[in-house]
């Protein structure tokens, strides 16, 4: 009878923990273009938030846990008169900031919305600003805030260029809980060792299944999942500083570590590979790259795959509006992902289900000339038989170019092209967009609109007064990032 005995040496960090730690911690910005961005990044990401408290669905998740609940220097969550704990805030933040899918994007191996780490990083910040100042000491500034939100979307993006955890069913929230720890870590003074401890405890985590994202289970968990994130990103960060041991070996590990569990036995393709080709593949360093490049979501509410579908369908509206039933048939072609993510048929259950429907998204905006956060309610649909009538004329064709200028780093396209085929044999021309208007290559076009969306949103919520003031201070990159995070957010309290 023989008998195994489990070697118990307690191997280094891994690599990959050691990378992002190094990076946070020891990366200076300097890029301007990041900065800019990144204020740019702060105005639309707020802005997506308080749209979102017009829903009530949103609404009721708001708030201390416990009703009544007093937290000294509790962080405020923008738009709200609620004083919460960090974690809460966090989540409460990063709610409204993802609930309409209006934030902005990065596409890679992986998908997700980095501004979703703001939940966070706001929450903490505010919160220790305020102690600090309480305890006669500087509190930090926004230009801290934007530093953090450049470095959480480089975490996000870079670890997404490569590794795609949608293939082996996980979520990619997975991400914004990682970087929400490396950069909250930071802002709460964590050394290498304590954020290193922090960045174990995300990985070793059970991470969230895709599944809410999907026909037939599509729904509203989606719009709070990132909340669920970054909070627990900032839960992870604080039970670190408390002084916890990390798990050094939780990617690593043979038979129980992350790669061995979560990211390669269930990827057949993966499976086949050397042990040493089944970890993380970095296809660049961390620096600036991913805030200079994300995709800001700026005309529609919707999935980003399909924004430029809903762009062509806005141009083609005033060719089709008064020939809806003569329609035979509309040939949509797109790239793979947005046929593996958001293309389905059959009834549509909620609106976060419309909201990841590609035929849905390009249906309303041909028939309606417009797509806003209210068409994908139930009254709007019921009341408007159309929209499934349109929806089953869609055939969705991949075409090739597509698909390889999406996964291009120079190119980064997210390309639909819709024509119109009517019963007659006659036909609208084929209207092609490449780029969506918040792409890197539009930001010129885009900017301007980025700003009057912002000021739209503020608008919803506050007075005309303090509209302005809020817009003009996020209009002057100086002033912005000398500004006290509590007093940035005391603009934002009703």
């Amino acid at each position: 009878m023989s008998t195994t005995v489990e070697a118990n040496v307690r191997p280094d960090y891994d690599v990959e923990l050691q990378k992002i730690a190094d990076y946070v911690l020891d990366y200076k910005i300097e890029s301007g273009e990041a900065l800019d961005t990144a204020r740019n990044c702060l105005m639309d990401t707020l802005g997506c938030g308080l749209l979102a408290l017009r829903f009530p669905e949103c609404t009721k998740h708001l708030g201390p846990i416990v009703e009544g609940t007093v937290v000294p220097h509790g962080a405020r969550v923008p738009g709200t008169s609620f004083r919460l704990d960090p974690v809460k805030a966090a989540w409460d933040i990063g709610a409204i900031i993802r609930w309409l899918d209006y934030n902005d994007t990065w596409l890679a191996a992986e998908w997700g919305h980095p501004s979703d780490n703001l939940g966070g990083i706001l929450a903490v910040a505010d919160h220790l600003s305020q102690k600090r100042v309480t305890e006669g000491d500087k509190p930090l500034t926004m230009r801290d805030v934007l530093e953090a939100m450049i470095m959480a979307h480089e975490i996000q993006g870079i670890l997404a260029l490569d590794n795609s955890f949608n293939r082996v069913g996980l979520d990619h929230v997975v991400l914004v809980k990682v970087a929400t720890t490396a950069v909250t870590s930071k802002l709460m003074g964590a050394n290498r060792e304590q954020l290193l401890s922090a960045l174990s405890h995300a990985w070793v985590d059970g991470q969230s299944l895709r599944t809410y994202r999907h026909a037939p289970n599509a729904g509203s968990r989606k719009s709070w999942a990132a909340g669920d994130a970054t909070s627990r990103g900032v839960r992870l960060a604080d039970i670190a500083m408390r002084g916890e041991m990390g798990i050094p070996g939780v990617l690593t590990a043979p038979q129980w570590g992350f790669y061995d569990i979560l990211f390669s036995h269930t990827n057949k393709d993966l499976a086949l590979k050397p042990e040493s080709e089944r970890r993380f593949s970095f296809q660049r360093d961390f620096g600036t790259y991913v805030m200079e490049n994300v995709l800001f979501k700026i005309s529609f509410p919707a999935e980003f795959h399909a924004q430029t579908a809903c762009e062509a369908a806005v141009t083609l509206h005033p060719r089709v509006k008064d020939r809806l039933d003569e329609i035979d048939r509309i040939v949509l072609n797109t790239h793979d992902s947005a046929i593996r993510i958001i293309s389905k048929s059959g009834a549509l259950a909620n609106p976060a289900d419309r909201d990841h429907c590609l035929q849905y998204m390009t249906a309303v905006p041909l028939a309606f000339g417009s797509l806003v956060a209210e068409h994908y309610e139930d009254d709007f649909h019921a009341a408007n038989p159309i929209i499934d009538e349109l929806r089953d004329k869609v055939e969705v064709v991949e075409d090739e170019r597509y698909s390889r200028d999406y996964h291009d780093p120079e190119k980064r396209s997210i390309a639909n092209a819709i024509q119109v085929v009517f019963e007659d044999g006659s036909a609208t021309d084929n209207v092609e967009v490449e780029f969506p208007i918040g792409h890197r290559r539009r930001r010129t076009e885009g900017i301007p609109l980025l700003e009057e969306k912002f000021k739209h949103n503020l608008a919803t919520r506050f007075p005309k007064g303090r509209t302005q003031d809020i817009f003009d201070l996020c209009k002057d990159q100086t002033r912005l990032e000398s500004t006290p995070v509590n007093r940035f957010v005391d603009l934002f309290v009703i």
